[in-house]
């Protein structure tokens, strides 16, 4: 299977979706997966009283994705930034890497340029995690099949 890379649809999707969900607020953000069909679902963490419970923005999209039996093949995530007056890209915390292996190493996700994060770049996740612990396992034996 070809790598999927984040693109600036995938990054303006996020986007809308925090923007439109949560105007105004001080602390925002939403994230935006493509599936392997080329559709896109977006996702964005709910509020929660108690910080300890409260989940990523990628959560309810790799929820979606799965409901659908679709397979994720690219993520991005943003965060309201610079007063508001732009988004910058995050690469997915460290739960929500473990959450996209389940779809395979080269997952690609945005992650942001050191000099700017509102610009990013795309990597597998077997770039951005080269010692993930499944390695040790046979690719067939874990998470969802080897794309083909």
């Amino acid at each position: 299977m070809t790598a999927i890379a984040v693109d600036q649809e995938l990054v303006d999707a996020a986007i809308e979706l925090a923007r439109t969900r949560t105007p105004g607020r001080e602390w925002s953000g939403a994230a935006a997966l493509r599936l392997d069909d080329g559709s896109i679902v977006t996702g964005i963490a709910p509020v929660a009283l108690n910080g300890a419970v409260q989940l990523c923005h990628e959560t309810g999209a790799i929820c979606e994705a799965f409901k659908r039996d679709r397979r994720v093949v690219a993520s991005v995530c943003v965060l309201l930034a610079d007063q508001g007056r732009g988004y910058w890209i995050v690469a997915p915390c460290g739960v929500c890497q473990e959450r996209l292996f389940a779809y395979g190493p080269r997952v690609e996700v945005g992650v942001p340029e050191a000099a700017d994060h509102r610009r990013w770049r795309s990597l597998p996740l077997s770039e951005l995690q080269p010692h993930w612990f499944a390695r040790v396992f046979p690719e067939d034996g874990w998470g969802y099949p080897a794309a083909e």
